[in-house]
């Protein structure tokens, strides 16, 4: 067996694993944000508003619907359950943070990303210097949950548990 023939059967055999340690972060991460944000939908439709981004009906249904989101995603990754859709959800609600973040610092908007709660005007500093961090924290989340969508098969998830009885299930029919 060659060199790289070993090295890709560990990294198939180490993924299912893998994949769980990528499920818990993103899922913290979401769980994290969401909650930093349902007690206050205020402080979160400020955040959206900040951005400029949306027609003004929409920034209120955001504000508001964005921590439950990101709540759902959360515990949908963390338990492990419809893991490749709350992946690809994930990068696509990842791919809009991104571009609004860049967006805003191409605008020169002074604002926090309202990440993790808060959010709206930034007060008297550059808020422009948290941009790169914050682009590069979601650019890391987001390859997460690419590589989640793209082979969601991992271990203590809910989705192995039920699999496992629809196969048990299959197989008695078929005897």
């Amino acid at each position: 067996m060659t060199a790289a023939a070993t090295a890709s059967a560990r990294l198939r055999d180490a993924w299912p694993w893998l994949a769980v340690v990528a499920r818990l972060v993103l899922g913290g991460v979401w769980l994290a944000a969401g909650l930093s944000k349902v007690g206050d939908p205020e402080a979160s439709v400020r955040a959206v508003r900040a951005y400029q981004l949306v027609p003004d009906p929409l920034e209120r249904t955001l504000g508001y619907a964005l921590p439950l989101l990101e709540i759902c995603l959360g515990v949908l990754l963390v338990i492990g359950l419809a893991q490749r859709l709350a992946a690809i959800a994930s990068a696509v609600l990842l791919a809009g943070f991104v571009v609004g973040i860049a967006t805003a610092w191409a605008r020169g908007l002074q604002i926090e990303c309202g990440c993790f709660g808060g959010g709206g005007a930034a007060a008297g500093e550059d808020a422009t210097a948290a941009y790169k961090w914050d682009i590069a924290r979601d650019v890391g989340l987001l390859v997460l949950a690419g590589l989640l969508a793209w082979r969601p098969t991992s271990r203590l998830a809910v989705d192995r548990l039920l699999y496992r009885e629809e196969r048990m299930g299959e197989e008695a029919t078929l005897r």
